[in-house]
């Protein structure tokens, strides 16, 4: 899998011992740990990375949706949900983040 953003590859390369601790993290919790779908655990990521104002970690997690099927409309009903929960202000910053990617 490719990475969406280079400073992620200059992480990896600077502490590879760690990357890979962290990569072995990712895929226990992600891939072993319940029955969530593919595309279910990359929207539910999209709501954490938009609830939490990660922007990098938003457009990794949107872009990862997307290979795992998601469409545009199931991404952005993932992130209105943030306004009944996180607030407006919120969701405003995690759709701008949206509609500026391709």
């Amino acid at each position: 899998m490719k990475d969406v953003h280079e400073i992620f590859t200059i992480f990896k390369e600077e502490f590879p011992a760690i990357n890979e601790v962290h990569e072995a993290l990712g895929r226990e919790i992600h891939e072993k740990s319940g029955p969530l779908s593919e595309k279910i655990r990359w929207l539910v990521k999209v709501a954490i990375s938009g609830a939490s104002g990660h922007k990098i970690a938003l457009e990794t997690h949107v872009t990862r949706a997307r290979e795992a099927g998601a469409t545009n409309e199931e991404i952005l009903h993932t992130l209105l949900l943030l306004i009944q929960t996180t607030g407006f202000p919120t969701f405003m910053e995690a759709y701008s983040v949206f509609k500026k990617m391709p």
